[in-house]
C-alpha cells in the first residue's frame, strides 16, 4: 500500500509543470556545461548559463505557434538589451539616459499582456546580467552571443515540450479550480452548526478568502485554456487527440464555474437556522453533505493531477439521499413558525442536488452546445494595433503600470550613481537586486526585501565552505546544475530558498573565471544596498498605496454586483441560458469582490499612516460578498417564470432595488445620490407583492417568493453599507481621527 502511494505522489510530482520547467532547465544546463567542459570553453560557461536564466524567467504558457512567436519577441529583446549595454558601457551618460528610458519600455511592454510581462522582466535581468562582465568582453558581439545561445537553447527545449504535452498547463490549473472548491466547500460546510450562540463572522470572512481562492484559479484556468485552444496553424489537426482534451477540460472549466456559482449561494441567515433547528439533526446531515461533496473534489484535483481519470463515487449520493428523508422528516414534525425555514432548506437541498449532479459529470462533461455558450471572453486586446493603444494608454500618471516602470527607473539609476560614484568594480549586482526586489506594490516588495536578504545570507554562508570543500571545476559544475534546477523549483513557492540557490549559482559560475572568493563581501554589501535603494524608491517616487484603490474598487464591486443581478432577472423572463453576457457579468462580479479582498489584504501590510479604518473596511468586505452569495442564490436557481404577472413584480422590486445599488455606488464615488428615496420605493414595491393562492402556478410562487426573500436580504444590508460609505469618506475619516 505505501509503495502505491509513493508511486502515486512521484508520479503526480513529475507531471506538475514547475517540474518539467526544472527537467528543461536541467536540459539546458547540461547542453551547456557538458560540451563546453569538454571543449574546454569554460569562459563561455558563465555566460550562457545566466541567457538559460533569463530564457526560463521570459517563458510562459501559450501553445506552440504563440510559444514560438514569443521566443522570437524575447530575442529580439534580448538582443537589444545586450547589444545596447555593450555600446553604451563607456559612456556614463548616455549609459544613465538608455538605463531609464528602456526600464520604463520593457516594463510598459507588460501592458500589452500577461505573457509580455516575463519577456519584459527578463530583458531587463538580461540587460544587468551583460554588465556583471561586460568589462571584461572582447567584442561587441561576445558576450550577447553566449547570452542569447543559452536563451535560444533553452527556448527550443520549451517549444519541444509543449509539443509533446500540450495540455499539461491546463490540467494543472484545472486541479487548481478544483482544489480551491474543496476548500470552499469544507469553509461553506462549518457554517452548518445548530448553535444558538456562536459567532458567524470568522467563518464568513473565511468564505470570502476561500472564494477569492476559488476566483484566482479559475482566471489562471481561462487563462491557460484561452492560450491553449487558440490556433494551431498547420502544426496539428484540428481532431487531433490534444485539441479533443483540450475541448473536454474546456467544458470542466464551464461545469466548474456552475458548481462556483452554487456553493456561493446563501439561501438564508444561518444563524437563524441554527437557531430554528437547534434540537434536531437536519443541519449536521447538511455539514456532512457538504463535506462529502468537498472530498470529491479533492479526489477531482488528484485524478487531473496525476492525469487519471476520474470515477464518481457512492459517499455524496448517499449523503444526499441521507439529508434528503432527513428533510422529509423534519417537514411532516414541523410547526407553523419553521414553515420558512424549511422552505429555504428545500431550496438548499435543490442546490445541492444539482451540484451533485455536476460532480457527477465530470467523468464525462457535456460538451457545449452553442458556439456563444463555448466562447471565452478574450481579456487582452488582439493585433499589434490595439496592442500598441493600450500601451499607450498607460503611460499616464494614473497607471500602476506607469508608477512602477518610473520607480524602478530611479531605482536603478540610483543604484548606477553609487556604482559610479563609489568606484565599485562589482557593484552592478545592486542592480539585480533592485530589479528582483522592487515590485510593483508595497507589500510585495516588502515581502521579497525579507527573503532576498535571508536567501542571500544563507548563500553565501554556504558559498564559502562549498567552494574549500569542492575545489575542482568538474565538482563546482555539478553544484552549478543543481543550483539552477533548485532556483526554479524553489521560484514560486520559497523564494528564500530560490535565492540562495541562485546565490550559490553566481558564486560558482564566477569562481569559474577566478573571481569566487572575492564576489562574496561585495555580493553581501550590494544586496544590501539594492533593498534599500528599493526601500526609498517604493515610498517616495510615486508611491502606489492601496488606500487610493479601495474607494473607487468598492463602488466598481458594487456596480458589477448590481448588473450581475440584473442579468440574472432577465432570464426569469426568457428562461435559463449560460450566454457569454451572463457569464462576463458573473466573473465581473466575483473578480471584482475577489480582488476588493486582495486589495485590502495589501492594504493591511503597508504603513498605518496610509490605512483606512481596518474594521470598517472589513464589514464593507464581508457584506458585499454576503450580497454576492445572495444574488448567487437567485442565479443558481434560474428558471422561466411563465406567468407574467408574477413576472412584472419581480421586475418592480429589481427595478427598486437597482436603483438603491446604483446610489451606493454614487455614493463610494462621491456622486450625489437618491438613495433613501430609492429605498423607499422598494419598500413600496413590496406592498403590492403578491401572495401564493391556490390559483396561481405553484412553481412560479415558489419561484417567485425565493427572489423576494433573497432581495430582501440584499435590501436589509444596504442601510448598513450606505453608513460605511459615508464613514469611509476622506472628510469623515479625517475628523474621527483629530
Amino acid at each position: 500500500m505505501s509503495s502505491s502511494l509513493a508511486i502515486s505522489d512521484l508520479n503526480r510530482a513529475l507531471r506538475a509543470p514547475r517540474v518539467q520547467q526544472c527537467f528543461m532547465v536541467l536540459l539546458a544546463l547540461l547542453g551547456v556545461v557538458l560540451p563546453c567542459w569538454y571543449l574546454n570553453y569554460n569562459g563561455l560557461i558563465t555566460p550562457m548559463v545566466l541567457g538559460i536564466i533569463a530564457g526560463a524567467l521570459a517563458d510562459s504558457d501559450t501553445n506552440v505557434k504563440e510559444k514560438f512567436k514569443a521566443l522570437v519577441i524575447t530575442l529580439l529583446c534580448f538582443s537589444i538589451a545586450a547589444f545596447s549595454i555593450e555600446t553604451l558601457f563607456s559612456r556614463p551618460w548616455l549609459f544613465s539616459l538608455g538605463l531609464g528610458l528602456s526600464t520604463i519600455g520593457f516594463i510598459m511592454l507588460g501592458a500589452m499582456g500577461k505573457r509580455y510581462q516575463p519577456i519584459a522582466f527578463a530583458s531587463l535581468l538580461l540587460a544587468v546580467y551583460t554588465m556583471l562582465d561586460a568589462g571584461n568582453s572582447k567584442t561587441l558581439w561576445h558576450l550577447p552571443a553566449a547570452l542569447l545561445s543559452g536563451a535560444s537553447l533553452y527556448g527550443v527545449i520549451a517549444l519541444i515540450q509543449r509539443w509533446c504535452w500540450p495540455n499539461i498547463i491546463v490540467r494543472f490549473q484545472m486541479a487548481k479550480v478544483f482544489a480551491a472548491l474543496d476548500q470552499q466547500f469544507a469553509s461553506k460546510s462549518e457554517l452548518f452548526y445548530p448553535l444558538n450562540n456562536y459567532d458567524v463572522r470568522p467563518l464568513r470572512l473565511k468564505n470570502v478568502r476561500t472564494n477569492t481562492q476559488v476566483v484566482t484559479a479559475l482566471n489562471s484556468a481561462k487563462l491557460a485554456l484561452q492560450q491553449t485552444l487558440s490556433p494551431w496553424g498547420d502544426l496539428r489537426s484540428p481532431n487531433s487527440r490534444s485539441d479533443q482534451e483540450a475541448e473536454r477540460l474546456l467544458s470542466l472549466y464551464f461545469l466548474a464555474q456552475d458548481i462556483h456559482e452554487r456553493i456561493s449561494a446563501s439561501h438564508y441567515l444561518y444563524h437563524d437556522l441554527a437557531k430554528t433547528f437547534a434540537f434536531s439533526d437536519i443541519l449536521f446531515r447538511f455539514k456532512r453533505l457538504l463535506e462529502q461533496q468537498a472530498a470529491v473534489c479533492h479526489r477531482i484535483a488528484d485524478c487531473m493531477r496525476e492525469g487519471e481519470s476520474y470515477v464518481h463515487g457512492e459517499e455524496s449520493p448517499k449523503a444526499l439521499e441521507e439529508v434528503q428523508k432527513s428533510l422529509l422528516h423534519v417537514r411532516l414534525q414541523a410547526q407553523d413558525d419553521q414553515q420558512d425555514a424549511i422552505e429555504q432548506l428545500r431550496f438548499l437541498y435543490d442546490n445541492l442536488a444539482a451540484i451533485e449532479q455536476l460532480l457527477a459529470q465530470v467523468s464525462a462533461p457535456t460538451p457545449c452546445g452553442t458556439i456563444e455558450e463555448r466562447t471565452l471572453v478574450e481579456d487582452e486586446p488582439v493585433g499589434l494595433r490595439n496592442r500598441s493603444r493600450l500601451v499607450w494608454q498607460h503611460f499616464s500618471i494614473e497607471s500602476p503600470l506607469f508608477r512602477h516602470g518610473v520607480r524602478l527607473a530611479a531605482a536603478l539609476l540610483a543604484g548606477y550613481a553609487t556604482i559610479q560614484l563609489l568606484n565599485l568594480e562589482r557593484g552592478y549586482w545592486i542592480l539585480l537586486t533592485t530589479l528582483f526586489v522592487c515590485q510593483q506594490s508595497y507589500s510585495a516588495t516588502r515581502q521579497r526585501l525579507r527573503e532576498r536578504i535571508t536567501g542571500t545570507l544563507l548563500g553565501l554562508l554556504a558559498g564559502l565552505p562549498l567552494l574549500l570543500l569542492v575545489p575542482t571545476m568538474e565538482g563546482q559544475l555539478v553544484f552549478v546544475v543543481i543550483s539552477g534546477v533548485m532556483f526554479f523549483y524553489y521560484r514560486q513557492q520559497r523564494y528564500a530558498i530560490a535565492t540562495f540557490f541562485i546565490t550559490l549559482l553566481v558564486l560558482l559560475c564566477f569562481n569559474q573565471l577566478g573571481q569566487g572568493f572575492a564576489v562574496m563581501l561585495p555580493r553581501l554589501f550590494d544586496t544590501l544596498m539594492g533593498c534599500l535603494l528599493t526601500v526609498l524608491a517604493v515610498n517616495f517616487v510615486l508611491p502606489d498605496w492601496h488606500i487610493n484603490r479601495l474607494r473607487p474598487l468598492m463602488a466598481t464591486t458594487i456596480a458589477a454586483h448590481r448588473d450581475y443581478l440584473a442579468h440574472i432577472i432577465v432570464q426569469y423572463r426568457h428562461g435559463k441560458k449560460d450566454s457569454l453576457a451572463y457569464r462576463i457579468a458573473r466573473r465581473d462580479a466575483n473578480r471584482q469582490d475577489a480582488e476588493l479582498n486582495t486589495v485590502l489584504t495589501n492594504m493591511l501590510k503597508e504603513p498605518s499612516r496610509h490605512q483606512l479604518d481596518n474594521e470598517l473596511c472589513f464589514r464593507f468586505m464581508n457584506l458585499s460578498n454576503a450580497m454576492l452569495s445572495y444574488i448567487s442564490t437567485i442565479g443558481a436557481h434560474r428558471a422561466q417564470i411563465d406567468d407574467a404577472a408574477t413576472h412584472d413584480w419581480v421586475a418592480k422590486a429589481h427595478r427598486a432595488l437597482h436603483g438603491q445599488l446604483s446610489a451606493l455606488s454614487d455614493a463610494l464615488e462621491g456622486k450625489e445620490n437618491d438613495f433613501i428615496q430609492e429605498r423607499e420605493q422598494f419598500e413600496k414595491s413590496l406592498e403590492t407583492w403578491p401572495q401564493k393562492t391556490d390559483n396561481s402556478d405553484s412553481q412560479d410562487s415558489d419561484v417567485a417568493n425565493l427572489i423576494l426573500r433573497q432581495l430582501r436580504l440584499i435590501h436589509a444590508i444596504l442601510p448598513e453599507m450606505y453608513h460605511l460609505a459615508e464613514q469611509l469618506q476622506p472628510n469623515a475619516l479625517q475628523v474621527a481621527k483629530s
